[in-house]
């Protein structure tokens, strides 16, 4: 299995969404726009991408918390 695809298929547009929400926080959303993603730099698609995790860990734990599941017994 590729390193770029998702281990669920349904997400793959709802991370799209998370990349253009969080390249549009760190006003990078034009130069992508512009430049394409391919021609972007690996800083700038680093910063994208070390926010994206942050977010979802984020995500992660407030529905661990909500639901009180332990994810080892999952």
């Amino acid at each position: 299995m590729s390193r770029n695809t998702p281990e669920v298929p349904e997400s793959e547009s709802q991370l799209d969404k998370l990349k253009w929400e969080v390249a549009e926080e760190l006003q990078l959303d034009d130069d992508i726009e512009d430049k394409g993603f391919a021609n972007m730099t690996t800083r700038e698609v680093g910063q994208i991408g070390g926010n994206m995790v942050r977010k979802m860990i984020n995500f992660a734990e407030k529905e661990m918390a909500n639901e009180g599941s332990d994810i080892m017994n999952d």
